[in-house]
């Protein structure tokens, strides 16, 4: 592959730590090779790293066609006939990486609000909500269900390995972009999934690629986007004025998205803050929920257990703490309460009393390798064992011939 030089953008680690930011469960296709993070997005290999004052970046892309056996990705993440090489990687990282925003201002103001977390956040400072590819969001949260960090990784890298083009090598290692929701929607995937260790998320991939390809006009989950954060090259709209249960483009995409197959309430949540850009989205898992009962009082009364009225209530009582950004703070906790970072110890970083000079590429990981050790990754507190992994939710047969009629119907129109 050709690669361009390595570049930096002026950034600290309390606007953003890639270590934090790039294993809380938001993006599941970014793999660490020492000290540097790697991902094929936007038609290239993307390299990041970082020191205490600085961000490191690099682009590699495919030598010619010879390296291409597949077609390049259709999805809008992957798309870069109309972009320069040369200049277009650093508004990608930019984008991607969510860097607009002035983080400590937002971590000073919920903390204002909200003393459980003025308490946790020094802690887990440069946690960022990326700005994600909607459909590579949707795909990764329905592969979520029942299933911990790893082995969601590991279902993507596999999904990618066998549906999506490869974009090149690095060493021997290879990179391969996101399928298509086409490539998805063709016959067999299905049984293919299953042997690859998908469980019944094979059916759910397939039909929900075969709704979006033959069920919607193109381009129909992007317009689903928040105004307010486009996707990259898209100028900035208005949303409309908040309201105790989200702004109503929110609730109209998270509507939209219940009717696709393997999509509950959290999952949408979920696309709809990370992959749509929705930040009063708030996906409330069992996780979520112990967070709820322990810190905000919630499990007593009328809201003793996580029924639909529960899920809505935990929401509502973030996004009034927080705002429209209430997603963003709620993973802020989410992240603090995730146990690879549970024995991380409050670290201060003192980024003015580093020299730039003497900051090398594994300054950030010195600074938090006394943190936690590499382990196994897991979304919620409680273990959920193999075996059941693979078992279909009871629940989900109702809801799937509920969503097949309503596909059907908007077939008939």
């Amino acid at each position: 592959m050709r690669s361009t030089v390595w570049r930096k953008l002026p950034i600290n680690l309390t606007e953003l730590c890639l270590d934090t930011t790039l294993r809380c469960g938001q993006s599941f296709r970014w793999r660490k090779v020492e000290n540097t993070w790697l991902c094929a997005i936007y038609g290239r290999v993307l390299s990041i790293r970082q020191d205490a004052s600085h961000l490191y970046y690099q682009a590699s892309f495919a030598e010619g066609p010879s390296e291409l056996p597949t077609p390049p990705s259709s999805a809008p993440s992957s798309e870069s006939d109309s972009l320069s090489e040369d200049d277009d990687t650093e508004a990608i990282v930019n984008h991607y990486l969510n860097l607009g925003p002035n983080l400590t201002e937002l971590y000073e103001q919920w903390s204002k609000v909200d003393a459980n977390f003025e308490k946790k956040a020094p802690r887990f400072a440069g946690v960022r909500i990326l700005k994600q590819d909607a459909w590579e969001a949707l795909v990764g949260f329905i592969c979520s269900s029942n299933n911990n960090i790893i082995r969601i990784s590991q279902m993507m890298e596999k999904l990618c390995l066998h549906y999506g083009p490869l974009l090149g090598y690095i060493g021997t290692t290879p990179y391969h972009d996101m399928p298509s929701p086409s490539v998805l929607a063709e016959p067999n995937v299905e049984t293919h999934l299953r042997q690859l260790g998908f469980g019944y998320r094979a059916k759910y991939l397939y039909q929900t690629a075969f709704q979006i390809c033959h069920g919607h006009e193109k381009g129909w989950l992007d317009q689903l986007r928040n105004p307010e954060s486009p996707m990259m090259g898209r100028k900035v709209a208005a949303a409309g004025e908040m309201q105790p249960r989200g702004r109503e483009g929110y609730r109209v995409a998270h509507e939209e998205l219940l009717a696709l197959q393997g999509v509950g309430p959290k999952v949408a949540d979920c696309v709809c803050l990370m992959g749509l850009g929705w930040g009063e989205a708030v996906p409330v898992d069992t996780h979520v929920w112990q967070i709820a009962q322990r810190d905000y009082k919630f499990g007593k009364g009328k809201h003793g257990s996580l029924t639909k009225a529960t899920y809505d209530a935990v929401g509502d009582h973030f996004r009034s703490l927080w705002g429209k950004e209430a997603g963003w703070a709620h993973s802020v906790l989410f992240t603090a309460d995730l146990r690879v970072f549970s024995e991380r110890l409050r670290t201060k970083i003192e980024v003015n009393k580093v020299k730039a000079e003497e900051a090398d590429s594994t300054l950030d990981a010195e600074l938090l390798s006394k943190t936690v050790e590499e382990k196994k990754i897991e979304v919620a507190e409680t273990k959920v064992k193999r075996e059941l992994e693979d078992v279909e939710p009871q629940v989900s047969g109702a809801l799937t011939a509920k969503k097949i009629t309503r596909f059907k119907r908007r077939k008939k129109t």
